[in-house]
């Protein structure tokens, strides 16, 4: 065929825009350019006759059968010995084969995989082509029995889309190694984009006629057997599930035969529900100190209402079955909040059914898994507060999987200071599936399965074990960091709530580079007085002896609410009142936080305070003047105090960067909180998962910023310190060496891993790395080199 009817031929066969013809032409023009004639002929034959699929589709009988022979046209024209669809199943977030030829056809529907596992899975999650000539010595290579393609050596497959939609695979494989090259590739890219409609269309009518399972909550448990999400605070938990919000709050569906039903059962029911309150009580004390509420009160006070208990037995004496008799007064007591008009009394309508679950439990003949319904459970829930926090710091909870939300929020802070492992995994019907679903979550990479096997259990606790036993055995933390040509570094910890201290201790950190005090505001009910912040930070310091504190003053406002505080509404808090801007509008607030962090600290050694979102150098004078003042109330009232703290600004607004000179000439230190930094440098929310994509640590303008901080600091010698996540990032660690940072503060559980890191690295490496860095204009470029750093 001339090369001119070659052209009108292939462009009349479904192509519906001039940028679909355009594709075509260029695919067209590398096949000629990539292959011998021959071979040529045959790849521009197979985009010629892909118009057969007209009549696959009008003669095939069912969608199974034009899938079949869809494979069976593409790998013979592309000579394979293999051809095969995967199609990618939403609902599963897996691939299933649904059609092969050459692979065992028992394989079709059985072999499945998740997106990035195996060659197939990798090609979806990368959407680009994977050519390899001995698939089996490839690392990502999964062998699937079912298949018999253990006599296969060639592989190339390439995604199906459509816009952004991901389709599924195409795959062809041979016997021969290195069968296929780059023409084989822009052919089957090819073939892939002209069949994804088809495809595409074909899939989802398969969708609307899969028949659903008689069992609901079944159906939930398989599509979801196994999620991948977002590990936020580290560890391991196998549990059954339990909902935070559970859809069945009154256990109105528990069989009545499971309860005892008496009056007596019941009295035993109340007393034993005080006992775990309290209990619950003594251990949130102890595990968060900074906690002086009693966040059980209102349980108390309901228990002791006549009303209430009274109702209740009245009603038992009377006939009723005692699960029915707490239910019923249950169901009162929640109206009559619900219809307040007080909206603090709305909200206790969930202590109510706190309580009536607790009752029930009590109630059981049977008791598995603990005293309380999130005892040794695995807690689901859409959205945590503080408040709910506390409540599972008080029982014995295994784990938690949050189905909204990010890494940085204050709610993820306290359940890693807390020590409950959490995972975020961004799936609503994880609310779906039943209470006392089995869950194993391994929070150490963010992965879920539901209902695990007996092996893959077997398989975690195996791992779990090894770690135990070899975790006193590790190499113990050194006294002093340094880099590997002897240069000192300071490393220090950030501390959120007191009970992180013993770690920090045990880890030799050097002082606490940022105690993050607003934390004692968020675990309350109403504002700490000046004399509960005094124990709090006197405690923080007894516990540091002569080590440097550095005090964070309050950093409320964007996803830090306090939920007690009285103020509007804002639209957008991330750049509203918060930080220093509260702190300075509500000066009494301020003063008293002042004032106690100065009594706390009249001993101690080195005591540095720091203002948060320091936006100008007249906020900071202002601040400055508070402590001042301050400083002379206190003396005057005779009180013990810290008479000359260093006062620091927080570097997180960008702002800041051009006044660096003047600024240093007020402030005694400086410590830049990259997560804010980075997140208003480049105008991005990385919880946000629409934009999250664009929240980069190695923007070029964020390193040359740091870069011009860091010199800026060095000038006017002022200690600066970094403590926000880069702080901890391998990556990002040879770069502050680099730049001159010397005093670095991170979470206590990263010192082991940040001192290893920088005594891996000379000052003069890291020098030429952080050179590299600043030269690199574009993020592709600064990812080769941090990529290079990764592989060295």
């Amino acid at each position: 065929m001339p090369p001119g009817g070659l052209w009108d031929h292939l462009l009349s066969v479904d192509i519906r825009t001039k940028k679909s013809n355009d594709a075509y032409r260029f695919l067209g023009k590398q096949l000629l350019e990539s292959k011998d004639m021959q071979s040529e002929r045959q790849h521009l034959s197979l985009l010629c006759d892909i118009g057969e699929l007209s009549n696959l589709i009008s003669e095939t009988k069912d969608i199974d059968s034009f899938l079949q022979q869809t494979v069976q046209l593409v790998a013979s024209h592309l000579r394979a010995d293999v051809g095969s669809i995967y199609m990618f199943d939403e609902t599963r977030s897996e691939l299933v084969l649904k059609a092969t030829i050459g692979l065992n056809p028992l394989s079709v529907d059985q072999v499945k995989m998740k997106v990035g596992e195996g060659l197939v899975g990798w090609t979806l999650d990368k959407m680009e082509p994977v050519l390899e000539g001995t698939a089996c010595e490839s690392p990502r290579f999964k062998f699937f029995e079912a298949c018999d393609e253990e006599g296969y050596n060639s592989f190339l497959s390439v995604p199906i889309s459509r816009a952004n939609e991901r389709i599924g695979v195409l795959v062809v494989q041979h016997a021969q190694s290195d069968f296929f090259d780059h023409s084989d590739v822009m052919a089957l890219r090819a073939i892939a984009a002209q069949l994804a409609g088809t495809i595409a269309n074909a899939r989802l009518m398969m969708m609307l006629n899969k028949p659903q399972p008689p069992d609901a909550d079944s159906d939930v448990i398989q599509r979801l057997r196994f999620i991948r999400g977002e590990a936020t605070v580290s560890g391991f938990a196998c549990a059954p599930a339990a909902k935070l919000k559970p859809a069945d709050p009154l256990l109105e569906h528990v069989p009545d035969e499971i309860f005892f039903t008496g009056i007596a059962d019941f009295r035993r029911a109340v007393q034993k529900t005080m006992g775990q309150l309290k209990r619950l009580q003594e251990q949130l004390v102890r595990r968060l100190p900074e906690s002086a509420a009693l966040i059980f009160e209102s349980h108390y006070m309901i228990l002791k209402d006549p009303r209430f208990v009274q109702k209740i037995g009245d009603d038992i004496i009377k006939g009723l079955p005692a699960p029915h008799a707490v239910r019923r007064t249950g169901r009162h007591f929640i109206q009559l909040f619900d219809e307040s008009a007080n909206p603090y009394i709305r909200e206790k309508t969930h202590d109510i059914e706190d309580l009536v679950r607790r009752l029930l439990f009590n109630l059981r003949k049977e008791k598995p898994g603990g005293e309380s319904p999130m005892d040794h459970h695995i807690v689901i829930a859409s959205q945590l507060y503080p408040s709910d926090l506390l409540k599972m710091a008080s029982e014995s909870v295994a784990g938690i999987i949050l189905v909204s939300g990010g890494v940085t929020s204050h709610v993820a802070i306290i359940a890693r200071s807390l020590h409950i492992p959490m995972v975020i995994a961004k799936k609503s019907e994880l609310l779906q599936i039943p209470e006392g679903t089995m869950i194993l979550m391994d929070a150490e990479v963010g992965t879920i399965y539901l209902d695990p096997s007996e092996h893959v259990r077997r398989q975690f606790q195996d791992r779990n074990q090894v770690r135990i036993e070899t975790a006193g055995k590790s190499t113990g933390m050194d006294a002093e960091t340094r880099t590997a040509d002897g240069v000192r570094v300071e490393l220090l910890a950030n501390i959120n709530l007191l009970s992180e201290l013993e770690l920090a201790r045990e880890l030799k950190a050097e002082g606490i580079g940022l105690y993050r005090s607003e934390f004692p505001f968020i675990v309350r009910s109403v504002f700490p007085s000046e004399e509960e912040q005094l124990l709090v930070y006197t405690s923080l310091f007894q516990e540091m002896g002569d080590r440097p504190v550095l005090i964070r003053t309050l950093d409320v406002g964007g996803d830090k609410v306090l939920p007690y505080l009285n103020i509007p509404k804002e639209q957008n808090p991330e750049l509203g009142l918060r930080s220093i801007r509260f702190s300075l509008r509500y000066r009494d607030i301020f003063d008293q936080q002042i004032r106690a962090i100065l009594r706390a600290g009249a001993q101690a050694g080195s005591l540095g305070i720091m203002f948060p979102m320091i936006s100008s150098i007249d906020e900071f004078e202002t601040a400055r003047t508070a402590v001042h003042e301050a400083i002379a109330a206190l003396a005057k009232e005779n009180l013990a105090h810290h008479a000359s703290p260093a006062l620091g600004a927080m570097i997180e607004l960008p702002a800041i960067v051009e006044i660096m000179d003047e600024l240093a000439q007020c402030a005694d230190f400086f410590s830049i909180g990259t997560n804010d930094f980075i997140q208003y440098m480049l105008a991005v929310d990385r919880t946000n998962e629409n934009v999250s994509e664009y929240y980069q640590p190695f923007h070029p303008a964020v390193l040359r910023a740091l870069a011009h901080i860091a010199r800026k600091a060095a000038k006017h010698d002022r200690p600066l310190s970094v403590c926000g996540e880069a702080a901890h990032q391998p990556a990002f660690l040879p770069f502050l060496i680099g730049i001159g940072i010397r005093r670095l503060s991170v979470d206590p559980q990263f010192l082991p891993v940040v001192q290893k890191a920088i005594s891996s690295v000379t000052v003069a490496e890291a020098e030429k790395y952080a050179q590299q860095l600043l030269e690199a204009s574009t993020l592709s470029a600064i990812q080769e080199i941090t990529e290079r750093l990764r592989l060295n």
